[in-house]
């Protein structure tokens, strides 16, 4: 114990004034409390301009600048979006000209098929994964994989290949397939696949040559996509951990390798949890120096509503 004499002299403290000092978080950015006005519209101006809320403000922005400039809006995407029930958000904002490409990994156009045949789609795994017969269904496969073996040999990536061959059949709930909608308004959709990821790969109408190189024309159409994303252009990520993040940052550098000066740009991804991969690939290394990238954790089914509606409301 020190001794009375050893005791430290607060009186020698220094001290400033308060008002002085920089604050993080000032009164004027609070959120407001609900009033007579129960619209969306009240609700996004009541939200603080404060951390992820904030970001949230600048996304849309940034979208409804770089719409208003006629700058690409590139939306990439894992399968789960569509299985949440999103597929009308997105075919509303292809319609308005507010997406104009959008990339899916191999997942994406199986469940947006299985919604324009059936009006459902998501198999029980764990249960049928047991028999031996998950991603069995003989329609699945035998539509998607003659569509891209079809659509390849005349020229075509896998995205186009698919769209156009749901948009000749006869499939009664066709109106929710993105793939579909994105040929009727003219919005180039990529597929980039992992051959062995999907379930049409263990089907005997599977072309693995095929589906490579509709791939390889899809990326190829990507980075089209990218050059132009320079002084304005928008990427959102929603919901891909790994398949896509790695195929933007090839496809940006690609672009760049060309000599087309991608900069100044602005990169978001919007997931349930942090991943490694869209925090590198998609918010931090693409827009390094030049731009700026946010991370939105979020339940799909909720936050992308909101972003829908946010931009409707702006624009």
């Amino acid at each position: 114990m020190l001794k009375s004499k050893s005791m430290l002299d607060l009186s020698k403290v220094k001290t400033y004034n308060l008002r002085k000092r920089k604050s993080k978080v000032n009164a004027a950015n609070f959120c407001r409390i609900p009033g007579k006005d129960k619209s969306f519209s009240a609700l996004y101006q009541a939200l603080p301009h404060i951390l992820k809320a904030e970001d949230f403000r600048s996304v849309v922005e940034a979208i409804v600048s770089a719409h208003k400039k006629k700058k690409p809006v590139i939306f990439m995407m894992g399968a789960h979006v569509i299985k949440c029930g999103l597929s009308p958000l997105i075919i509303e904002m292809m319609r308005r000209k507010i997406i104009n490409c959008i990339a899916l990994n191999g997942a994406g156009i199986i469940h947006d098929f299985e919604l324009a045949y059936q009006g459902e789609t998501s198999e029980d795994v764990t249960e049928e994964l047991a028999k031996g017969r998950f991603g069995m269904s003989r329609e699945t496969a035998e539509f998607l994989n003659e569509a891209i073996n079809q659509g390849v040999r005349q020229g075509k990536g896998i995205g186009y290949s698919v769209g156009e061959k749901i948009g000749r059949e006869n499939l009664k709930y066709k109106h929710l397939s993105i793939l579909y909608n994105a040929r009727k308004y003219d919005v180039p959709v990529t597929v980039h696949v992992a051959i062995g990821t999907d379930i049409i790969h263990q089907h005997p109408s599977f072309d693995g040559a095929a589906t490579g190189k509709g791939s390889q024309r899809d990326f190829h159409a990507l980075v089209r996509m990218v050059s132009g994303l320079g002084r304005g252009g928008v990427v959102i990520n929603f919901g891909s951990a790994v398949v896509l993040p790695e195929v933007f940052l090839k496809a940006l550098n690609l672009a760049r390798n060309l000599g087309f000066k991608v900069r100044d740009f602005t990169t978001a991804t919007f997931d349930m949890i942090h991943h490694y991969r869209p925090q590198q690939n998609v918010v931090h290394r693409p827009v390094f120096k030049s731009g700026k990238g946010y991370y939105i954790i979020g339940h799909h089914e909720i936050m992308l509503p909101m972003l829908a509606w946010a931009i409707n409301e702006r624009l």
